[in-house]
């Protein structure tokens, strides 16, 4: 199965009473990131992608406020040196709050909106997180981050009822949301909810009305497929998606059957789906491992897109197409060779907190 559509929303579920997850595009008040700090995410890179984080906060504060959680004061102190030593000064929120890890798009609350007579009301969700099915140990302090995000911005919190990832989903904002059968639908997450539950569920929290599923994701992902390295809405009408053209390569023939799913596929409107492709970089390995480098893994601020790139060919078309398809906002391509070490980029550092 490709794509469904459940019948109804739940009634007292946040979607029955209005709350929607909005695109990635829609208006932030602010973005969230975690300051890195645990050296098993980067192991001998730690102090390597630092520069990294320096340059996404530069390309974002302009925008909207970053807020950046660190492990403690001694930590913020020294990340608000380095920052001003590079002319970051503005824009810039420090948070206290022990985590696990830097995936905050994994573990952080998704948040929603509604229109409502004095403006656009809040709610956060809070997914459980188990370390994409529990192959690392130590998450239990990434579970606190949903309720104190929620807090930081006065907004009630409700608990969706599954474990999920903020990467294993993307939403057009129009009511289509995509995934990936691999990931969510497998046993390590939420072995004993069937198919149909999943997607109840998804719904009457996230405010969809239609589900497309996509197959597995690509070499070298940990998460069992998130989606968010392999296609991402960047319109209510249109998703770009990545293609190896190589047969040889071990992405090629999952990447094909998600673009001939993609083909087959129609949003929650009927209307049919625009498909854009993107190239992927020449396989990266550290250490004898595939790295799981996608442009797709993208983030979309209020003024720019932070794009990952290999120093590769196709960074410069990935930065193109994107440009194209965002051309009030400016394509920020930042060097991820160390970053992806970590088996992540751009989106799974970042969540957005959409304005109110």
């Amino acid at each position: 199965m490709t794509a469904r559509t459940p019948a109804s929303f739940t009634p007292g579920s946040p979607a029955a009473r209005g709350y929607r997850m909005p695109a990635e595009w829609a208006p932030h008040a602010g973005t969230w990131i975690t300051w890195p700090h645990f050296e098993g995410t980067w192991p001998g890179k730690l102090e390597a992608v630092v520069p990294t984080f320096v340059e996404m906060v530069r390309a974002l504060h302009t925008g909207e406020t970053v807020h950046i959680n660190v492990l403690n004061a001694e930590r913020e102190a020294a990340t608000r040196t380095l920052l001003k030593e590079n002319g970051i000064t503005a824009n810039v929120r420090f948070h206290q709050l022990p985590t696990d890890n830097e995936w905050c798009r994994d573990y952080g609350a998704l948040f929603l909106t509604r229109d409502s007579e004095d403006g656009h009301d809040r709610m956060a969700v809070n997914w459980g997180f188990n370390n994409w099915g529990e192959k690392y140990p130590d998450y239990a302090q990434n579970n606190h981050v949903p309720a104190y995000m929620a807090g930081v911005e006065g907004v009630p919190l409700v608990h969706g009822g599954l474990i999920l990832e903020g990467g294993a989903l993307d939403v057009n904002g129009a009511g289509t949301l995509l995934t990936t059968e691999s990931c969510l639908l497998n046993p390590n997450r939420n072995g004993d909810l069937d198919q149909a539950t999943l997607e109840q569920r998804l719904c009457d929290y996230l405010g969809v009305r239609r589900i497309l599923w996509l197959g597995d994701g690509i070499a070298g992902d940990d998460t069992d497929g998130h989606v968010d390295d392999l296609t991402r809405f960047v319109a209510e009408d249109t998703v770009v998606t990545v293609v190896e053209n190589d047969p040889a390569d071990a992405n090629h023939a999952p990447l094909r059957d998600n673009l001939q799913r993609l083909q087959a596929m129609t949003l929650a409107d009927g209307s049919p789906l625009r498909i854009v492709t993107l190239p992927m970089p020449d396989p990266i390995y550290y250490d004898d491992t595939r790295l799981p480098a996608s442009y797709a893994n993208f983030y979309i601020g209020n003024e720019v897109i932070l794009l990952p790139v290999f120093d590769d060919p196709n960074d410069e078309v990935a930065e193109d197409t994107l440009q194209t398809l965002f051309p009030d906002r400016r394509v920020v391509p930042l060097d991820s060779r160390d970053l992806v070490w970590g088996l992540g980029a751009f989106h799974c550092l970042t969540q957005q907190i959409p304005a109110g």
